[in-house]
């Protein structure tokens, strides 16, 4: 039976961010908003505000002690969040993700 034997990766190699090069805009201005609170809108109209934990490359985003908010159009009554705790949230029903924050105007 023949084997492979995998080479060994020291742990600065197998950071994603141990290269400087690597280091863009956009990654950038997502590392900044690492355990910040978001508010993420979504295409069926829901809204979820959480903690940013981390994304991935198909955008998917995963959000901590979060809430979700179900907005009736109909409705002018505020209605009370539904606790989701840890969540993904799939990137292709995001529309819109914001810093939860009334003095920011941060928008993706």
């Amino acid at each position: 039976l023949a084997r492979t034997v995998m080479a060994e990766k020291k742990p600065e190699e197998m950071r994603f961010d141990a290269d400087p090069t690597r280091d863009t805009a956009g990654r950038q201005k997502l590392r900044s908003w690492l355990n910040k609170s978001l508010r993420v809108s979504m295409t069926d109209g829901r809204t979820l505000i959480g903690v940013f934990l981390c994304t991935d490359r198909d955008k998917n985003v995963i959000l901590g002690s979060c809430q979700e908010y179900i907005h009736d159009p109909d409705s002018t009554s505020r209605e009370d969040p539904r606790v989701l705790g840890l969540a993904m949230v799939p990137g292709h029903h995001i529309l819109k993700i914001e810093i939860d924050d009334i003095t920011s105007d941060q928008v993706m």
